[in-house]
């Protein structure tokens, strides 16, 4: 995005010649009104826009939890500009004139950060999905064993025998579709911490 049209033009060849589909925009609103940042790829941002700055929109993307990949590219930069981008998660920040190879070498990492991105989103939302099938009391039984209690130290915390555990404990690993503990573990890391946390309470 970049509010000179000579410019967009250029990155427009640029992409299109190594096999990528460019979508420019003007301005920040022009972009935010597009829906083109739920689609899969990255952001190319100017700092100086039309109304928002570049900086502008990092910071409002982030703040609504959307973690487009960014790279920077302008002729307006400078080193606190830098460090506040990169600090907020920017790729790159590169200044104009860039090389051609730098410019795609930045992007070729933006969207490999997208598409990781987006692959752990998917896990996620499946495992929040399987998760909200399991009762309150696998739910329990479950983020205890993840918290490392053993089967009789889980039935002494919850009031209950430790036969009633492994019937628990089984049929929430039966649910979140899971063999191992390992696997728990692992699926539990990637569950919105909401979800965490509510199993993980005193009061549960």
């Amino acid at each position: 995005m970049d509010d000179d049209l000579a410019v967009r033009e250029g990155l427009s060849e640029l992409l299109l010649s190594v096999g990528l589909v460019p979508i420019c925009f003007a301005s920040t609103r022009d972009l935010l009104e597009s829906g083109a940042l739920d689609q899969p790829g990255c952001l190319i941002l100017d700092v100086r826009l039309p109304g928002a700055s570049g900086l502008d929109l990092q910071h409002r993307l982030a703040a609504g939890g959307n973690s487009k990949p960014i790279v920077f590219l302008t002729g307006h930069g400078d080193i606190p500009m830098t460090v506040q981008a990169m600090k907020a998660g920017a790729v790159d920040f590169l200044t104009k004139p860039v090389r051609d190879q730098a410019l795609l070498d930045a992007i070729t990492i933006a969207l490999e950060r997208d598409r990781s991105q987006r692959a752990l989103a998917r896990v996620t939302q499946r495992n929040a999905e399987l998760f909200e099938t399991l009762t309150p009391r696998e739910r329990d039984v479950l983020a205890r064993v993840v918290g490392g209690r053993l089967n009789k130290q889980v039935a002494f915390d919850l009031g209950i025998s430790e036969v009633t555990v492994k019937l628990h404990r089984s049929n929430g690993l039966r649910k979140m579709e899971i063999a191992t503990i390992g696997g728990l573990i692992r699926a539990w890391e990637t569950l919105p911490a909401h979800l965490r946390d509510a199993a993980t309470s005193p009061s549960t």
